[in-house]
């Protein structure tokens, strides 16, 4: 009996050792076929998926651009709006203080005109130019001003 069972088990062992490993079966190989066709339907849908993410992207990226070009129209807008401001009140500021100097120069004559006689000054003016005629300083002053 021990050689029975020594005799089986070396057979045994002899069929393990002897017996060769398949490597890929057909049942293998099926698998690897779907597996790669769900992997390339997987990666498709993938790139389509960053396709229009892209897309969706630059889409926005437009709009912003957009958004920010009319931003900076309404800007210029505002900032020439101040300066034509600013303009305008330099220059009424330049015109109002003309306005002022004319007035007061106009009413300064009238009260001149109004104290002082213009016959006096003619008279004041005849007696400077005899008196002129013997003072040098006097006359050259007289040239100067063009009374003379």
């Amino acid at each position: 009996m021990r050689i029975k069972a020594l005799i089986i088990g070396l057979l045994l062992f002899a069929n393990l050792s002897f017996s060769k490993e398949v490597g890929f079966t057909q049942e293998d190989r099926e698998r690897l076929i779907r597996l790669e066709a769900t992997l390339k339907v997987s990666m498709e849908q993938t790139d389509k998926r960053f396709k229009e993410l892209r897309e969706d992207m630059n889409k926005r990226f437009e709009q912003v651009n957009r958004e920010l070009d009319r931003l900076v129209s309404i800007m210029v807008g505002v900032f020439a709006g101040q300066i034509a401001l600013v303009g305008a009140v330099i220059g009424f500021a330049w015109w109002d203080r003309r306005t002022i100097i004319r007035e007061a120069k106009r009413q300064t004559i009238e009260e001149l005109e109004r104290e002082t006689k213009p016959e006096k000054l003619r008279r004041l003016l005849n007696v400077l130019r005899e008196r002129a005629k013997t003072d040098e300083e006097l006359r050259e002053l007289l040239k100067k001003e063009g009374l003379l």
